[in-house]
């Protein structure tokens, strides 16, 4: 029986050095043919033979897909499939799946990380020591920068889905009082739910977590209006995606003092370029990590063994019986 030709188009966006791929390669029935990386320029003529794709991040439209003759089926290496043309693939009868609720620890663990450091000024003290504050210091401790108890805040939470609840669920652990809003767009407003308007409880919340998906609604929901409604001691956190956030507001509201702090892990364009605003600035009260909460080596192995599971049920569903 001719091997299928399977193809990965950007496997180092895995971080492929703390993985193990045999769950990958040991599928008996596929040829790989494995890039680190691919170019929107490469992508045709790369996936031009292939019957099976996996792909992260490189997107693969309407115009690619007609390019691949023999594709049967595409694996999307992560959650979101906005990289790929939906429509086209249903025309096509390719079959797409994707990756859902393998980092859903590795999530929650980094936002309650961020939203530690910026309770206790975690940043502020490390560069002191780095350059002899302490040991200049006429007292055992240095007390220059102000460190808050989790316990007793008010964290609001807009996204309740899997990773929301993970997170509330950390925080509850630390005796936080959460409440989650509603988001921007949801239709069950009203009697029909419990949860409060995001505008009636911003100004009550000492941290603000958006976990919830980038939609026409949702696009840029945080905004200078309800920036403006937050506490001057409040903090904002976005390990959801960048898109969410009005990155000019948020400066503006950083630079102003309107709210205390933020912590991005994703911002508007990624990789960002040099000259992206929200990344250039360098503000003592904005925290920045790389798009890496759902980065932990045990999601990312939990991610390729799901995508595996995925790619070799539909291998053995369409064999001839």
């Amino acid at each position: 029986m001719q091997k299928l030709q399977g193809v990965i188009l950007d496997l180092d966006s895995m971080g492929p050095e703390s993985l193990d791929l045999s769950c990958l390669l040991n599928i008996a029935e596929i040829d790989w043919q494995i890039f680190d990386a691919t170019t929107a320029q490469q992508a045709a003529l790369r996936v031009a033979d292939a019957d099976i794709v996996l792909t992260n991040k490189v997107a693969l439209d309407r115009e690619i897909i007609a390019y691949a003759k023999n594709l049967r089926y595409i694996g999307v290496l992560a959650t979101g499939v906005n990289n790929i043309d939906m429509h086209a693939c249903e025309q096509a009868g390719i079959t797409v799946k994707n990756v859902s609720r393998y980092g859903t620890a590795s999530v929650a663990q980094h936002t309650l990380m961020l939203m530690l450091m910026l309770a206790t000024s975690v940043n502020h003290y490390n560069k002191a020591v780095k350059q002899g504050a302490w040991q200049q210091s006429e007292q055992f401790c240095l007390l220059d920068y102000p460190i808050m108890e989790l316990a007793g805040k008010h964290l609001v939470i807009v996204g309740y889905g899997t990773l929301g609840k993970a997170v509330a669920k950390l925080a509850e652990a630390f005796d936080m009082r959460v409440t989650v809003a509603l988001r921007p767009g949801d239709t069950r407003a009203g009697t029909q739910s419990r949860r409060p308007a995001l505008e009636d409880v911003l100004p009550r919340a000492d941290f603000v977590s958006l976990h919830c998906a980038l939609s026409p609604d949702t696009a840029q929901m945080i905004n200078a209006e309800r920036l403006a409604l937050m506490r001057s001691s409040a903090f904002l956190i976005n390990t959801a995606r960048g898109g969410l956030v009005d990155e000019d507001a948020l400066l503006h509201a950083l630079e102003h003092k309107q709210i205390a702090g933020a912590a991005l892990d994703v911002v508007s364009t990624e990789p960002p370029p040099q000259s992206l605003a929200i990344v250039k600035a360098q503000l003592p009260n904005l925290l920045i990590t790389p798009h890496v909460a759902w980065a932990a080596t045990e999601a990312r192995q939990r991610l390729l063994n799901i995508a595996a599971s995925h790619l070799d049920a539909f291998i053995q569903q369409s064999k001839p019986q």
